[in-house]
């Protein structure tokens, strides 16, 4: 694993930056067997095909790191060549987090009301539990982003965050 990046149109591969802490790595698409079914079974979750989608993205948290508030939807030429805009994420947690490494929405609104919102004064939060994922749309169906998919990780307090992650596209997406 390596210190993961973040998208920049002058980087191929992107750059290291302050604002994304984790480490990660990819995992290719059918890379194996279980892979593949994970992949299957996102598709069916969200009516995207296998082929719209990014190679898996393992990440993993150690105390202090963080992602800062951010969006996926991509809408510049050299980043949606392949595939298009980003329209979708699915988000898996792979294990519990005993504090912190909330996954944050700072500008979504809950359908219902809840009595705990993970600590999040404004927005939403979703506390990390192994086996639980994390379904959200970048985009509008209008094909422009949506503000309220802005999004990102709390720093980990205490423990560890391992969590996947699947970027999926409005067209195929070739994974060299």
């Amino acid at each position: 694993m390596t210190r993961s990046r973040v998208v920049d149109v002058n980087a191929v591969g992107g750059k290291e930056s302050s604002s994304r802490t984790s480490t990660g790595m990819f995992l290719r698409r059918g890379y194996d067997k279980v892979i593949g079914d994970i992949e299957k079974r996102i598709a069916d979750c969200t009516s995207i095909p296998v082929e719209h989608g990014e190679c898996l993205q393992v990440l993993h948290y150690d105390v202090g790191q963080k992602f800062d508030s951010h969006f996926d939807y991509t809408d510049n030429t050299q980043t949606t060549e392949n595939g298009g805009p980003r329209q979708a994420t699915f988000l898996m947690y792979l294990s519990d987090v005993k504090e912190g490494g909330e996954t944050v929405f700072p500008l979504a609104k809950a359908i219902k009301s809840s009595s705990s919102n993970g600590g999040a004064k404004n927005g939403i939060s979703v506390k990390p539990k192994m086996g639980d994922a994390l379904l959200f749309w970048s985009m509008k169906p209008d094909g422009s982003r949506d503000p309220k998919s802005q999004h990102g990780a709390n720093p980990v307090v205490k423990g560890s965050k391992w969590s996947a992650t699947k970027w999926l596209h409005v067209r195929e997406y070739k994974t060299y």
